[in-house]
């Protein structure tokens, strides 16, 4: 039985709680299998420095000149969060060129396109992905702590690129205005995309992937949803396709209000994991009722009830899911999207408290 203590409110309080938790990546797959782990399991599509920080006693900042050394860094701390996993962002060579903008916590997302014709189509600087870019991924082959995965994600996803390359407001246009210069736009990213993902899952310290494609608002998708399912799940499909052919899982990090699209994820692409969930769009209670038998519901403890709760409402509430998922599984607590820096530190460790008091 489970009960709230302060004390696992602090990094000391949480260090002494994992400190006799091995990662075991296996409970991670079974979740992701949509089965019952031997003990619940914990994931974050993104952990803050700070906590990273205060769980390591040090910070390490990205250098991408090498990467390793963070990387390294960042592995001891999600051991240290009682993660089975390190979450590993894509070579800064493969990232989407955008037009500069102000550099604020939230921009417009018409404010980064490039791409706006075929003129400037044909002159953007489209990245290349190259096997020797990926340098680090081999290294963390040997540097792998015992029991650990890594778990890559892309470049940002189809969608969420098209938008911030051609402006959202352009490309919406664009859909009846010019749609083989929206086809060709698509076509040039999720080929870029499926080869990142071609070259990472063939690395052996790989255990799954994590496609990010944030694909609405709060009431809908950015695009309808018959150009969803047209130009975008089929690219979703191969990502998947790709991951599965090397015998690992594929989870969807996607915000917004995609619940018109969700049988197309599920169905259709073939994801064995969903992240991200917002109390105003689905709660992830409710998501876990609607879905959770055909994939694996990952994280959703809503952002802002993280922040405005005490730090005994978040655990309550993160025990009652656990509760609630304990039988069937197919579950892994976490934020509904990742641990900012913004939130009280107090919040996210009662939070993982309810997990690791097991």
């Amino acid at each position: 039985m489970r009960k709230f203590d302060r004390r696992y409110t602090t990094a000391r309080g949480i260090l002494e709680l994992t400190e006799k938790r091995e990662p075991d990546f296996w409970n991670l797959l079974k979740v992701l299998d949509k089965s019952k782990p031997d003990r619940p399991v914990l994931y974050e599509f993104g952990l803050g420095g700070v906590v990273a920080e205060e769980l390591t006693g040090r910070r390490v900042e990205y250098s991408p000149s090498n990467p390793l050394h963070y990387y390294l860094w960042y592995m001891e701390a999600h051991k240290k969060a009682g993660h089975d996993y390190l979450s590993l962002t894509v070579p800064r060579q493969i990232l989407f060129p955008r037009k500069e903008h102000q550099q604020k916590k939230t921009i417009s997302i018409n404010a980064t396109g490039l791409i706006h014709d075929r003129k400037s189509f044909d002159s953007y600087p489209w990245p290349v992905v190259k096997e020797e870019y990926y340098w680090y991924y081999k290294e963390l082959d040997e540097y792998m702590l015992p029991g650990m995965k890594s778990i890559p994600r892309g470049p940002a996803g189809v969608l969420e690129n098209a938008i911030m390359i051609m402006g959202y407001e352009n490309l919406c246009y664009a859909l009846y205005d010019d749609i083989r210069l929206v086809e060709d736009v698509i076509e040039r990213i999720g080929r870029i995309i499926l080869e990142h993902f071609r070259i990472v899952v063939r690395f052996k310290n790989v255990g799954a992937i994590i496609v990010n494609d944030d694909c609405g608002f709060n009431t809908q998708t950015f695009i309808s949803a018959e150009h969803m399912r047209k130009y975008i799940i089929p690219w979703h499909k191969e990502f998947v396709a790709a991951a599965h052919a090397a015998g690992k899982p594929a989870m969807l990090h996607c915000c917004g209000n995609v619940n018109e699209i969700m049988d197309d994820f599920i169905d259709v692409a073939g994801y064995d994991g969903k992240h991200s969930f917002e109390d105003n769009i689905v709660p992830v209670e409710k998501a876990y009722e609607l879905w959770g038998e055909r994939i694996a519901i990952i994280g959703g403890i809503d952002m802002n009830f993280l922040c405005v709760s005490s730090p005994e409402e978040v655990f309550e509430r993160a025990s009652a899911m656990l509760d609630r998922t304990s039988e069937k599984g197919s579950y892994a607590l976490g934020t509904g999207n990742s641990m900012p820096d913004y939130l009280q530190k107090e919040n996210y460790y009662a939070m993982i408290s309810a997990a690791l008091m097991e």
